[in-house]
This record gives C-alpha cells, sequence and structure tokens, in this order.
C-alpha cells in the first residue's frame, strides 16, 4: 500500500516501532490480537489496528504540500479536514481558513472566494451543490481534492446499483459531512433515503410493507430523502450503502434486516433476491473494519478500564469506544492533557456530548491494566503522548525504550 509523507509531528517512534513489528509477524492482518507493553505495575495492551488510516493520510499529506507549494495564496479547507482538533488546529495555525464548520454552517461566504483562491475538499468529500458552487467562481478543486477512496468507492457503488434502478438507502449520521456528500451523489443518480440507525430502519421497513401510510413518510424522514422521492414506488428495489466510519456490524445488520424484509414482501422465487436487494456488502471501509475488529480482541483481554483517544466529533472514534464500554469502564479523551492526574480524567460522554471530570478513575491495585486504542483520525504521537503520562505515574517511562528497539 502506498506510503505517505506526514509531518513528523504527527509520528510516534514508540507506535511506529509496535506497528512495524506486529506487521512483520501478521503480514496477512488475521490476528487481533493486543500488543501487551509490561511495564512492571503498569499494563497496557495496544489494539492490533488504530490510528492514521489511508484516507486521512491521504488527505493531510495534499494539505500539507499544498500550503508548501503555495506561499502568499488564501487556501480554504472547505470543513475540518478531519475529525481531530489537533491537525485542524495545525492547518490553522498555517494560515488555512475553514469556509464551514463540521454541521456545514458557513463560516466564510463563498462570495468572499475568487478564481485565485485554493479550496481544498476534505477527506469526506463534498456535495455536488458545492462542487458546482466552486466551478462557478473558477475555483479548480481537482488537485486539492482529500475525498477518502474508500468514500469515493461508496460513490461509485451507488452509481453503479442506480442504473439498474435501485433506490439507494444511507446508513449514517444524517448531519456528518461524509453522508452529505454521499446522499449528495447518490440521489444525483436516483432516489436515496438516509437511515441513522435500526430505529429508523424498522420504521423504513413498515413502509416498504405498506404497514405505515405514505404520507406520514415524509414527516418521520424530514431532511433525509431526495427530491421527488415516492415513497410508494421507490421503495420495491433497493441497496444499502454506508457512511464508511459506521459501526460495520450495524450495517450488515441494517442491510440484513431491509433484504429480510423484501424477501417477506415480495416472496422472490430462490436466488431472485436481487430483483428487490442489491448486494453492497462491498462498500464497508476496510481500516473501519480492522479497527473495529481490533478492538473485539482487544477486548478479550481481562482489564480494569479501556482509554480511547480521538476527536469528539469523530464517528469512528466514538463507535470504538461504544464497542469497549459494552465491556468495561471507558475513557473517550483527546489528548494526555485530560489526563489531569493519577485521581482525577477529563473524558467525553458522547451520549450526551458533553466533557465531564471522574475522580479515583485509576485503580489502587496493582499491576493496573489498562486497553488503548485511537480513532482513525488520531495522530500516533498522541498515543504515544498518552501511554508516556500513564507512564510516568508508575515510574516505568525508562522502560518503554526496550519496545521502540
Amino acid at each position: 500500500m502506498k506510503t505517505f509523507n506526514v509531518p513528523i509531528i504527527y509520528r510516534s517512534p514508540l507506535i511506529s516501532a509496535i506497528k512495524n513489528s506486529r506487521r512483520q509477524q501478521d503480514k496477512m492482518k488475521k490476528d487481533f490480537s493486543p500488543t501487551h507493553l509490561d511495564l512492571g505495575d503498569l499494563h497496557i495492551y495496544l489494539a492490533r489496528h488504530f490510528g492514521f488510516c489511508y484516507g486521512v493520510e491521504n488527505a493531510i499529506e495534499i494539505s500539507f504540500r499544498t500550503i508548501e507549494e503555495n506561499p502568499g495564496r488564501r487556501i480554504f479547507l472547505l470543513s475540518e479536514m478531519i475529525h481531530n482538533p489537533q491537525v485542524n488546529a495545525d492547518l490553522g495555525s498555517r494560515g488555512v481558513r475553514f469556509l464551514q464548520d463540521t454541521y456545514g454552517q458557513q463560516l466564510i461566504s463563498f462570495e468572499e472566494l475568487n478564481a485565485d483562491d485554493i479550496v481544498i475538499i476534505p477527506a469526506f468529500g463534498a456535495t455536488l451543490e458545492i462542487e458546482k458552487k466552486l466551478r462557478d467562481i473558477g475555483i479548480r478543486t481537482e488537485r486539492y481534492n482529500t475525498t477518502c477512496p474508500f468514500v469515493e468507492k461508496v460513490w461509485n457503488r451507488s452509481a453503479q446499483i442506480a442504473k439498474k434502478n435501485y433506490t439507494i438507502v444511507v446508513h449514517g449520521k444524517p448531519g456528518h459531512e461524509e453522508t452529505r456528500a454521499t446522499f449528495s451523489h447518490a440521489a444525483a443518480d436516483t432516489p436515496t433515503v438516509v437511515v441513522k440507525d435500526m430505529a429508523q430502519t424498522k420504521i423504513l421497513a413498515e413502509y416498504i410493507k405498506g404497514a405505515l401510510p405514505p404520507d406520514s413518510f415524509y414527516t418521520t424522514f424530514k431532511g433525509q430523502y431526495s427530491h421527488g422521492f415516492d415513497v410508494q414506488k421507490d421503495l420495491r428495489r433497493i441497496g444499502v450503502v454506508n457512511q464508511t466510519t459506521m459501526l460495520a456490524s450495524d450495517t450488515q445488520a441494517i442491510a440484513d434486516f431491509l433484504k429480510q424484509t423484501m424477501i417477506e414482501v415480495y416472496q422472490p422465487a430462490e436466488g431472485n433476491i436481487e430483483q428487490h436487494f442489491a448486494d453492497t456488502r462491498d462498500t464497508l471501509c476496510y481500516a473501519t473494519l480492522d479497527n473495529q475488529s481490533a478492538i473485539m480482541g482487544l477486548l478479550n483481554t481481562p482489564a480494569d478500564l479501556a482509554i480511547v483517544v480521538g476527536g469528539y466529533n469523530s464517528s469512528n472514534t466514538s463507535h470504538l469506544v461504544e464497542l469497549c464500554e459494552e465491556k468495561l469502564t471507558t475513557f473517550f479523551i483527546s489528548s494526555e492533557e485530560k489526563i489531569i492526574s493519577p485521581t482525577e480524567i477529563l473524558h467525553y460522554n458522547f451520549h450526551n456530548k458533553k466533557e465531564v471530570k471522574t475522580t479515583g478513575w485509576l485503580p489502587a491495585q496493582h499491576p493496573v491494566r489498562i486497553l488503548i486504542s485511537s480513532g482513525a483520525s488520531c495522530p500516533d504521537a498522541l498515543v504515544e503522548a498518552v501511554i508516556d503520562k500513564l507512564a510516568g505515574y508508575y515510574n516505568a517511562a525508562e522502560k518503554l525504550e526496550v519496545f521502540i528497539g
């Protein structure tokens, strides 16, 4: 796989050494057991896969190269490059300005742009409407488009099944940048509707069955369906694609549920379910799947608590937290600075979207066993900083040198 020139500030000698060692031992990536760091009174278990993915490294490389190659030019980002506060702050400190916030609210009017400006498309992609606005201004985004190839893969798959007259069902968070972009691209080709979870999927199934009055669909799914969507006609042939950072198991469960719904409604002859349901399993992102599988492997290890590092508005990170919370106490932090002391930690509750302080978070017994992972937009340097801080509490910092080699 291609390697990228990511700024050294995001790299980590410790994490690089560990990842390189695991790659050599497990070239086929079939071993999802964690890496054990025995630091005496502190035992750390690192997930097999975590941190920057292909799409994120690609986006970062393009962004920083654009800054270096264009001194004096105005450079804008359509929205956050990725959902990591450090990376976005670093870009901002280099003069990059953001046109929109993460929810699509305008921060700088497009009217302030001119054809000489550079606008970088983030890893999440952009809607067709925004792409047209930029083209109309005279801004060419092709060279500065950092859309993740795996997001584009979803768009391409949507276009393929749209040609066969399938309606697209997008599993994603309706307000997320990637889902908005995917919805826009799919809706240009075929009727499209977004479902955010299984609860909404079950409601959609009731419309497929004809069990709910058609008119109520437009209220229930307000803002989540394409223009001209006909609930009585457009749900006869469907295919499911996803926001690539959703829980892979959730997307598969939603696809399976809708497939079974189509079987119940249309009772197709053996082997003819494709007349009503398209196979789209290939839209699941490899990095999302690997990171989530690694969490499942990590959770097989007995431990006192888990720490997940990443941006608080990062969808893929929140799903890792969600998986960990099912098994043990989990702290979602954005950096080592949130670890105030051995007795206090600031962490994010993504359920109510609030940061809270917990006291007495580290167990008194020794050794303490901690599971650690991070989201796909989290620099390895942040994970090392968290490990360094924890090691310092147990006078074990020097023991980390063994793992660097």
